[in-house]
């Protein structure tokens, strides 16, 4: 319960989601605070490897990822929608109980995350699912950037929001924030590990293909232009199976892609897999409800 005070004094509106999560489920509220603040709480623990890739292109601007990690995590995959008063809308898959994932609202706004691995906690700043919920309550990316600059992020991660006019990338530590921009071409590509240099944190051993990872989608997307087809053929990809981008289980590891989403921001509208993309359980699309 550190993150409390911190959430009472300046985000009361996400505690009175979360207590009305609890009183619905007949649970406690310390038990769904405890899921929106599990990446604090999970700390050093995590083995999932997300790649998360941004475009923008002349007439579109996309958002995805393939989200990997425990595969009975599939299980507890919902889709939410919510509709709020003088706030965007927004559709995201997320898990139950929790606020704040991966997903687009009726502004055009788009959020993906990658864990990453470094050491430290501020208990004073947003917890890493709450600013996702940030990131989703924003009319525009500069709203969404100029937000968790201010409220910082708890731990380490890579939060990547994205609009129709581009996508900003945002390292965070305990210690502050990094930004990545677009490049050139308006591309952002990530993985599991920092790419800019954050000065005073203790990065830990990465997730062992997390470069590989990155190396192979940003060869992936040379001389392709901005497309849901062509997103596609980089979260489908298996090069270096089964730890690709489009992951598989292997060994004694229960870990693969979980889902793969691809959000076209000018919709707003986004495809989603549950399951790997080249063998998919489920497909569903978001669309959030405009205002």
């Amino acid at each position: 319960m550190q993150f409390m005070p911190l959430l009472e004094k300046d985000w009361p509106q996400y505690v009175d989601e979360i207590r009305g999560i609890a009183t619905g489920a007949d649970v406690t509220l310390a038990s769904i605070l405890a899921l929106n603040v599990r990446t604090e709480i999970a700390f050093g623990m995590w083995s999932d490897g997300c790649t998360a890739l941004s475009w923008k292109g002349e007439k579109s601007s996309f958002l995805a990822q393939n989200w990997d990690w425990e595969q009975k995590q599939k299980e507890n995959l919902i889709r939410l929608r919510i509709k709020q008063q003088k706030k965007p809308n927004i559709d995201m898959i997320t898990e139950a109980g929790i606020i704040g994932k991966i997903g687009l609202n009726s502004a055009g706004v788009g959020v993906c995350l990658n864990a990453i691995k470094a050491k430290g906690i501020d208990f004073s700043k947003l917890p890493c699912h709450l600013a996702l919920r940030r990131c989703l309550d924003s009319r525009s990316r500069a709203e969404a950037v100029y937000a968790l600059q201010r409220a910082g992020v708890a731990s380490s991660s890579h939060i990547l929001v994205a609009d129709p006019d581009g996508a900003t990338g945002l390292e965070f530590s305990f210690k502050g924030v990094v930004l990545l921009p677009m490049s050139e071409e308006g591309l952002i590509t990530h993985t599991n590990h920092y790419i800019q240099e954050h000065v005073g944190v203790e990065e830990e051993a990465p997730f062992k293909d997390t470069k590989s990872r990155l190396i192979r989608a940003n060869k992936l997307v040379k001389g392709l232009k901005p497309s849901v087809e062509s997103i596609g053929t980089v979260l489908t990809d298996e090069d270096d199976f089964p730890v690709s981008i489009n992951r598989h289980q292997a060994d004694d590891s229960t870990i693969a892609t979980v889902f793969s989403i691809v959000m076209d921001l000018s919709g707003p509208v986004a495809d989603v897999c549950i399951g790997r993309p080249t063998a998919p359980e489920q497909r569903l699309q978001l669309r959030p409800l405009v205002a």
